[in-house]
């Protein structure tokens, strides 16, 4: 419903809800909910399905900005894609990405939103007096800071070779996180040096090393029906 509420917003009847895919989608399931959810509650409000390469060919900005993809107005762009780099196998993706975020159309997340979620933002928002660029009040930072792990970059120029040593003296404390969408990327604990000391600085500076969360232990049940 947000995103027709969005759709909304932008007021013209004929637009569609555009959402961005991949070329080969593996949780479509979720995906056809929405769309089918909207087509259900929402039968006059169109959804079309397009991946980056496609809106690179068919794509335009017309005029106030606004996006056109295969003839059709875009009021709301839903991204499904675009979160790593096998989305982008060419600079045309980038270019189709490009589009889209100097349209009119609501994005949803937002450029900021996408940016905040990606690992070396949020390593570099850890640092000391970061927060104080985008918040005055010092109790909104401490709250802020409050739920920050430690975060610390593998750039050489960052001071990456003595995050590299403290990590190899206590590997298990901490994990190793991509610039990539998801957990499966991660390397966590043991599994560390080797990666870490087979590396060049380029491919180190592609990750950061985050203190390891350890949730709390509890005894619980698994219930399973034959």
């Amino acid at each position: 419903e947000a995103m027709v509420e969005a759709w909304n917003i932008i007021g013209n009847q004929k637009a569609a809800i555009l959402f961005v895919i991949e070329d080969v989608t593996y949780n479509i399931c979720d995906q056809r909910f929405h769309e089918f959810e909207i087509r259900k509650k929402f039968p006059h409000v169109k959804v079309i399905r397009k991946t980056l390469t496609e809106i690179y060919n068919e794509a335009v900005l017309a005029g106030n900005k606004d996006l056109i993809v295969d003839g059709i107005p875009i009021s709301v762009v839903y991204f499904r894609a675009g979160y790593e780099p096998p989305h982008y196998p060419s600079q045309n993706e980038w270019d189709a990405r490009l589009l889209i975020e100097r349209s009119a159309a609501i994005k949803c997340p937002s450029i900021h939103y996408h940016l905040a979620g990606t690992k070396k933002v949020q390593q570099a928002l850890a640092k000391p007096g970061i927060l104080n660029r985008f918040l005055s009040n010092e109790k909104d930072i401490k709250g802020v800071q409050a739920i920050f792990t430690g975060l610390y970059s593998l750039d050489k120029s960052e001071g990456g070779d003595e995050v590299v040593e403290m990590v190899l003296k206590d590997p298990e404390a901490y994990v190793m996180k991509p610039q990539r969408e998801g957990g499966g990327n991660n390397i966590y604990g043991a599994d560390i040096p080797a990666v870490l000391t087979t590396m060049s600085n380029e491919e180190r500076s592609a990750y950061i090393i985050m203190e390891r969360i350890f949730p709390p232990i509890s005894r619980s049940y698994i219930v399973s029906y034959a």
